[in-house]
């Protein structure tokens, strides 16, 4: 790590490279917003605990794996989130830390956090305390309620972010419970709504110098998704869940039919089919070629909105003994709008479109070696994000972070090393 007048960032001409972020954010939707400034060249410090060994963050150590190797340093998921970033352990017990915290923070831009409300405030480290060192911070906290209203003592999970907002209650299939979306869907999303939230700061302060708190609610960041249902029932009094409703894989706003997800022939294989209008089904029943097509209760756009279930009927009996490349092929042909349904492995490994894109980059790990992780989905023509390292192992840069950045000796970080400070 070079120098605090020279650092990594500052030798690359990328689009954050001016910008130091010390970092205390983990798992998926604080980490992830990091993960994204670091692509973009910000130099993120991680700040993790020696004692607990890094357990702040509980996708350390933890599935998936590269191989048969476990331990604290080997997690695949923790991995892909710190990818570019820098880590050093602090004990914030001793105040010894303390202090190197506070020379840290004085050079930067940023501090970020996605821990349970307060948790700083009790380290000695809120709000007051980060201006008071330096009077331009900007503090950055996403937590599942955010630091005010009834509920900000509450601590969550994405799932259980999804639950509260409403996003459960919308998803699913007529006549059945509310349905999880499969993962912590507002882990990832609040991670993008804290990196646009930690660029709209830095903006603010490029412009008038002023640094400020930004409190940042997942579970409201959620509720913001919700604007067809909220307006619905704010104008109309209609409830998300009633007869027919909610149907996940249909369009009602603006109405499709046929618009859904069709069995094909293989292991747990489908395809995606969706005719916008009638020259798209014009299209779709030609290659059909089917008697059911001239059905006219499926003549007119409205009239297959109205009788989308037996519609579906027949064409999942088109469907099931094809197999959903053939489907596609035939279907894109005719300009139908079809897609396979993708299982992670065929998008991974045998799409085209994802390696042209680059969207799984290689790194080398400190450990694992080299491994794929996640790319950026955008690129830019001339400030172009890129990874170059792994996720750090517990305390890798340590070292390098206080006799580089902070003016410690080896012999300081040695004794420091053995005192448990760090």
């Amino acid at each position: 790590m070079p120098d605090s007048e020279s650092s990594p960032a500052a030798d690359r001409p990328q689009a954050l490279s001016a910008f130091r972020i010390c970092d205390f954010t983990g798992q998926l939707a604080g980490a992830g917003a990091t993960r994204w400034l670091a692509s973009f060249g910000a130099e993120v410090i991680r700040i993790e605990d020696p004692v607990r060994e890094g357990r702040w963050d509980i996708l350390r150590g933890t599935p998936p794996y590269v191989d048969d190797r476990r331990g604290i340093d080997m997690g695949g998921a923790f991995n892909n989130h710190n990818a570019g970033k820098y880590g050093i352990t602090l004990n914030l017990r001793d105040e010894r830390a303390k202090d190197i915290l506070t020379s840290l923070i004085e050079i930067s831009d940023v501090v970020s956090e996605n821990f349970a409300k307060g948790v700083l405030e009790r380290w000695g480290f809120g709000y007051e305390r980060l201006k008071e060192i330096k009077p331009d911070i900007i503090y950055v906290s996403n937590c599942g309620f955010g630091h005010v209203g009834p509920y900000s003592d509450f601590k969550t999970w994405g799932p259980i972010v999804q639950a509260v907002s409403g996003l459960t209650f919308t998803s699913g299939l007529p006549g059945l419970e509310p349905a999880g979306w499969g993962y912590s869907y507002m882990d990832h999303t609040g991670a993008y709504y804290m990196a646009m939230a930690i660029l709209l700061a830095l903006i603010h302060r490029q412009r008038t110098g002023e640094g400020q708190w930004v409190d940042l609610a997942c579970t409201e960041s959620a509720l913001s998704l919700h604007g067809p249902a909220l307006l619905d029932w704010t104008v109309n009094q209609r409830p998300s869940r009633r007869s027919g409703r909610p149907h996940a894989n249909r369009s009602f706003w603006p109405p499709m039919a046929p618009h859904g997800i069709y069995p094909c022939a293989g292991d747990d294989d489908w395809v995606a089919i969706a005719c916008r209008d009638q020259a798209d089904w014009e299209a779709f029943t030609k290659v059909v070629g089917e008697a059911w097509c001239n059905d006219p209760t499926f003549a007119s756009p409205d009239s297959r909105h109205a009788n989308q279930d037996p519609l579906d009927v027949n064409i999942t009996a088109w469907t099931a003994p094809q197999g959903k490349f053939d489907v596609e092929q035939l279907l894109r042909g005719a300009g139908v709008p079809v897609a396979a349904v993708m299982k992670p492995q065929e998008r991974i490994d045998i799409d085209p479109s994802t390696a042209d894109f680059g969207l799984w980059p290689t790194v080398h790990h400190a450990k694992m070696g080299d491994v794929r992780v996640d790319g950026q989905p955008a690129h830019f023509s001339e400030t172009e994000w890129r990874f170059e390292r792994g996720g750090p192992c517990l305390g890798e840069h340590t070292a390098d972070v206080l006799t580089t950045l902070l003016g410690f000796s080896a012999e300081d970080v040695e004794a420091l090393h053995a005192e448990g400070v760090v």
